[in-house]
């Protein structure tokens, strides 16, 4: 049994991973009927639209029955102690993910369960986010010939985006203001950081960036921080000439990117949407 908590989690299976990902997009029947007779779970503690839909649909497509399971009704951590949840949706599905706001509690419920346990997202982590990001970066070009750079808040998808890009051979930076400093030790040996937005993009491949306050996560001074880091037309003019642009969505057209950039023809936003899908598809083939 092998949990999905983290990047790394999927050690030298990350770039078969991310290939299959790139294959089921041309052929979405592969593994079709795999699931066949099992049960995922499927748990939000957060609104959700891509994790919703891609995570529902992926499972069917293996022939597998989803079984969505909503925060109030499980109480995790709160009417019911995460090891006593986990020790009895073992004994009933046959995988678990998992939207939350705490990634304590994806460990916890981990060490507990006999099932995998996949993190759709925490506060720590968002690995199925970054599979969907390297399948669009292969799309484009080799990761391994690549410079990916994201600007904003160093959070959750920065850090997943980052293990993802060095694991595969990629160089990659990370733009934002000195007041939210990034902490070199949550991010993966050989991420570059950089206080000037321009600095971080100059020649790029990929420009990344997400929104300046996550869900879940308060202000904390940070529109104010990177007020003036937003990505437009001459920002991203600095990054290669066949640069492609990504956000992991939803985005705040004006603040964080300008519309022009999100409709730009080297925009790939709504690939990579659609690559949560083919990649949940993938990894659920990789664990079970």
């Amino acid at each position: 049994m092998t949990d999905f908590l983290e990047v790394d989690g999927l050690g030298d299976r990350l770039g078969p991973v991310v290939a299959a990902t790139r294959s089921i997009r041309e052929d979405p029947s592969i593994g079709a009927g795999h699931l066949a007779g099992k049960q995922i779970g499927l748990y939000f503690a957060l609104p959700s639209l891509r994790t919703r839909v891609s995570t529902e649909v992926a499972v069917r497509r293996l022939g597998g029955d989803p079984v969505v399971l909503a925060a109030d009704g499980v109480g995790l951590g709160e009417r019911e102690s995460v090891g006593d949840v986990a020790r009895v949706l073992s004994r009933m599905l046959d995988a678990i993910a998992l939207r939350v706001t705490m990634h304590k509690r994806l460990t916890e419920l981990a060490r507990y369960s006999d099932i995998p346990v996949v993190n759709l997202l925490s506060d720590v982590a968002h690995p199925c986010q970054a599979l969907a990001d390297l399948a669009t970066i292969a799309d484009h070009r080799p990761i391994e010939e690549s410079t990916v750079t994201y600007i904003g808040d160093p959070n959750n998808v920065a850090r997943s985006l980052a293990s993802g890009v060095t694991a595969l051979g990629g160089t990659m930076r990370v733009g934002s203001p000195a007041r939210l400093e990034a902490d070199p030790a949550s991010f993966a040996a050989g991420t570059e950081f950089h206080d000037d937005p321009d600095e971080a993009i100059a020649d790029a491949d990929v420009v990344y960036t997400d929104a300046w306050v996550s869900m879940a996560s308060e202000d904390g001074g940070r529109r104010k921080a990177l007020d003036g880091w937003g990505i437009d037309i001459t920002r991203f003019g600095r990054a290669a000439d066949d640069a492609i642009f990504l956000h992991c969505l939803p985005a705040h057209r004006g603040e964080e990117v300008a519309s022009e950039v999100m409709e730009h023809p080297r925009s790939r936003v709504f690939d990579q949407a659609e690559y949560r899908l083919h990649s949940f598809q993938a990894l659920l083939l990789e664990l079970l």
